[in-house]
Parts: structure tokens; sequence; C-alpha cells
């Protein structure tokens, strides 16, 4: 009996104890966001109308919610680095490649609403820190994640919010950029993951060791990539000897369908010297996108999508990875010919800043999105010449860490079955900074 009142009686009060809870935390989490987005309405009225960050000094509220979440964050993001850090070591140092393996956290990652989280989390890092916080909280980053603090520009209480930080600009003469006119650099700072050229029918790119994506699907079907057709080799001669503007006006108002499940109907190859390298940016990277060479950027095409993660587990595990995610990509023309740069958002970077369009929006609501896998184009004024860009200038900003992929063609040798005269100078795995040397030609 003293057994079956125990049972019986506890549990009618825990039940009701749990409820009680529940209906607490509800009314908690509701009244913490709207107590948020009102005081981040408020202080950005603040902030926009003083013409700066001194908006706070006067304000008592501290926004508790919003430095609690930072601080939990940073945490959280540290042990998961350390953790896929120590793996990735051990891997290397038994000399093991990562290979494709879909798991189960594929799956479940798409089923989450990632592009709401993504936007919600754009809320929460521009919100406006107080002034006495700032400085705790980015050298906290700047811990977790290898951070150079001294390379920022400014002090670190004039960034008003973790947004401003992510995007910071750096000191002048920080990142030099390689002088030689042969010399192709790298327009961010990251990870070197895959480069090489690009050979055989249908071009592709490797992810990961086992799995591949198509370069067409990446830069859309409407893209310029300079290609042939497969058996008509004589005749990609008098295709090669055309000028790029002359092909790209043919090409610039065709209609792009191009969707992560892009079919080719016709087997084609790439001309010789066409070049691709992929560059991973970890959250604790310089932000910024910058020019690797002189060119025309011509168009620029928006692709909606997905906003899965880019990090290494992601990169074996989600299949056509860079091409279902939402991207930015810019197409133009250089001394060596077609360059693309395609710059691809992620979980929580969903922001793509193009600095040479601020009127570009990404991670759009999905009822804003009418055809959800088409691409948006804009062609560069003016037709033909579009907008010129010199080596090292600001090009776009990513909220965190994500992946730019670079499709160019470089220079080649006329003599029959010679390979390209362009050479990579870089290994994979290097750590590379913005202006440090890609690959050079003679």
């Amino acid at each position: 009996m003293k057994f079956g009142d125990r049972r019986r009686v506890p549990p009618l009060k825990f039940g009701a104890e749990l409820s009680r809870f529940r209906n607490q935390t509800r009314f908690f989490f509701t009244t913490s966001v709207r107590r948020l987005q009102t005081t981040f309405r408020a202080r950005a009225f603040s902030f926009t109308s003083n013409g700066g960050g001194g908006g706070s000094q006067g304000n008592p509220f501290l926004l508790p919610g919003a430095t609690a979440a930072t601080i939990l964050m940073l945490g959280a993001l540290h042990i998961r680095r350390m953790y896929s850090d120590k793996k990735i070591e051990e891997a290397r140092e038994r000399g093991i490649e990562s290979e494709f393996q879909p798991d189960a956290k594929a799956t479940f990652l798409r089923l989450l609403p990632l592009r709401s989280i993504s936007r919600l989390w754009g809320s929460l890092t521009s919100v406006e820190l107080p002034l006495w916080v700032r400085p705790h909280v980015y050298r906290a980053w700047a811990r977790a994640f290898h951070s150079n603090l001294e390379e920022a520009a400014f002090p670190l209480e004039e960034y008003a919010s973790l947004q401003e930080f992510f995007v910071r600009t750096l000191k002048e003469g920080s990142r030099p950029i390689d002088p030689d006119p042969q010399c192709l650099v790298s327009p961010v700072d990251g990870t070197i993951l895959r480069f090489g050229e690009l050979k055989g029918v249908r071009p592709v790119i490797d992810q990961v060791k086992g799995f591949s994506y198509s370069v067409s699907s990446l830069l859309g079907t409407s893209s310029c990539l300079p290609l042939i057709t497969e058996g008509n080799v004589h005749e990609g001669s008098s295709e090669e000897a055309k000028t790029p503007t002359e092909k790209s006006k043919k090409t610039w108002w065709r209609v792009s369908l191009a969707s992560p499940k892009v079919r080719e109907p016709v087997s084609v190859s790439p001309i010789r010297g066409l070049f691709y390298c992929v560059i991973y940016l970890k959250p604790g990277d310089y932000h910024r996108v910058h020019s690797p060479v002189d060119w025309s950027v011509l168009l620029r095409r928006h692709f909606p999508g997905h906003l899965f993660p880019l990090n290494e587990r992601a990169t074996r595990t989600i299949r056509n990875l860079y091409v279902e995610n939402e991207r930015v990509v810019l197409e133009g023309l250089w001394q060596g010919g077609f360059m693309a740069m395609a710059a691809i958002g992620a979980t929580n970077v969903g922001s793509i800043k193009l600095f040479i369009e601020p009127d570009l929006r990404t991670n759009l609501p999905v009822r804003k999105l009418l055809h959800s896998q088409q691409p948006e184009e804009r062609v560069y004024e003016p037709e033909g010449v579009g907008m010129m860009l010199k080596k090292g200038n600001e090009v776009a900003a990513f909220n965190m860490g994500s992946t730019v992929v670079l499709v160019f063609q470089a220079q080649v040798s006329n003599e029959k079955g010679s390979s390209s005269e362009f050479d990579f100078c870089i290994k994979r795995g290097d750590r590379i900074r913005v202006g440090e040397a890609l690959g050079r030609w003679h």
C-alpha cells in the first residue's frame, strides 16, 4: 500500500508542477522575444537618429537575453570547434581523407527551418550591445575562433553589435595585395579545400572524396562557362578563336532555370585552361571578399536555396551542398578570359552583402520567393562592359564563415598537347589570406 500510495499521489503533483513550469517558460519566452524585438527597433532608431553608437549610454536596459544568448553561443561553438578540430587533426595524422558518408543528421537538417533560424540569428547579432560589454564579448569570440583583434581598424568599443564586428574592416596594410600582374590572389581569408583543372565530359568539382557536383549547376545553366560539345573538338578551336565578349553576348539574356538537379542534355567538355579553387572561411576569419584580379563583372546571379552548414561534417554528409545552398554568383571577363566567383551562404550566414550592389537582399522569407529554384539575374551596365574591379577591391561580405568558389580561365599554350601555363602555388589544407597568390602564369 505504501508503494501504491507513493506512485499515486506524487505524480499528480509533479504533473501539475510540470504544466505550470511549461506555461511559465512559454510566457517568459514569448515576452522576452517581444521585448527583444521592441528594444532592437528602439535602439536601431536611436542609433540612426544619433548618428552613432552613443545612444546606448542613456538607456539603462542591458538586454540580458541577447547578452546571455551571445555568451552561450560562444561557449557552444568553442566546444564544437575544439571537438571538430581534434577529429580532423587525428585523421590527418593517420593520412585519412574524409569520404562522403550520408548520415541521419543530413536528413534531419532538411526538416529544420534554417532560413528562419538564420534570420533570427541576424536579428540577435544586430542588437546594439552596451559599451562596457562589447570588448569582453569580442575578446571571447577572438579566443574561441583565433581571431586577430590587433588587425581591427577601430577600437572594439566602436563596434555596436556582433554583426558589425563580424564584417569589420582591417587596418590599412594588414592584407597587402601581391603586385605581380601575372598573379591571381586569394579573395578571402580561409582554408584551401579543393583546386585543380576542369577536365573531362560534363566537368565537375569534388565536394569531398566520393562525391562531386556539376560546375554548370553551381554557376547556372545560363552561365557563359567556356565549354565545347563532345566530339567537336576541332570545331571548338573556332569557338576559342572568338573573343569572350562575342560569346557572352549570345548568352547573357538566356532564361536561367538552374536547379540542384541540372541535367545537361548534351555532353560537353571544358576548353583547355579552365580551373577552379574552393576556399572555406571559418567563423573566426576575416569575412570580407575581395577581387582576385582586375576584371569586368558583367552580371550577378542570385540563387535562393537552403542554408545548410558548410563545415567539414556537412561537406561529407550532404549531397550537392554548394549547389543547394543560397549563393550569389558574379560572372565576367579578365585578361585570361572567363571569370566567375560564387559566394555561398550557410546557416547563420544567410545575409550576403554585395558592396557593388547594395540593394541586393538575400535570405528572404519563403513566401517572397515565387520560384524557389529559379535564380534572379542582373546585367550590369553598360552592357558588354559591366563593372570594373581592380585586384584587391572589396566586393562582398559574409556574416560569420562561409565558402567562396572561383572558376576561371587562364592562358594556355597554342602548342598541341601542351598543358596550361598557369600553375597553382598552394596545397590542400593551406591557410591563405586576402592578397596572397593562389597561382601564377608565364
